[in-house]
């Protein structure tokens, strides 16, 4: 077996490697998550330009990439500026009080809310539909059940289920899909 770095992959195929202080790029890598100045509405869908370009080498597609977007790679800088001098104006109101609370309110709130979550789904369109509900036993949830609505086994699921059933599990119950979206939960 052979293992190739990334750092080698890089240098084979470009040349050298790009060198950055400790935590730089991980900084980067974060801001430009908020700015969202690599999308392909800024710098192209860059997947299917390294296909479309004819080039062979780095140094042609560097120059193919650039004559179709002249401004891109500036733009994007730009973006990133821009948010990572609000992401430093935030920085400076972090104490130690704001980690605290950040932390408890993951390891607290956000566990309990996560895993308690299926509960609230159950409940909820028990409510709508006129129906008692509960939990299942842990028994019920070996066989794939997560609660009853009515008398009615259930089971929680997330809509990436529907496509990542990789184990091909076979629940013979109905299936309630969910999808997470930033202001709440999409049930199906």
């Amino acid at each position: 077996m052979m293992k190739i770095s990334n750092d080698e992959i890089q240098n084979i195929l470009v040349g050298g490697k790009g060198e950055f202080p400790k935590y730089v790029t991980q900084i980067i890598n974060l801001v430009n998550q908020n700015a969202q100045a690599t999308r392909p509405n800024v710098v192209g869908q860059l997947s299917d330009l390294i296909q479309q370009c004819p080039c062979r080498n780095f140094e042609e597609w560097k120059n193919w990439y650039t004559s179709k977007y002249p401004n891109a790679i500036d733009t994007a800088t730009d973006k990133i500026i821009e948010k990572m001098k609000d992401m430093q104006n935030a920085v400076q109101l972090i104490d130690r009080e704001t980690v605290r609370s950040w932390v408890e309110d993951l390891v607290i709130v956000k566990t309990y809310v996560g895993l308690r979550f299926q509960g609230a789904i159950i409940k909820k369109i028990a409510e709508r539909e006129g129906k008692t509900y509960r939990l299942a036993t842990p028994e019920e949830e070996s066989k794939g059940i997560d609660g009853y609505i009515g008398s009615e086994p259930i089971s929680i699921k997330p809509d990436t289920y529907r496509t990542k059933n990789m184990l091909h599990e076979k629940i013979k119950v109905r299936i309630i899909y969910y999808s997470k979206e930033k202001d709440g939960i999409r049930i199906e």
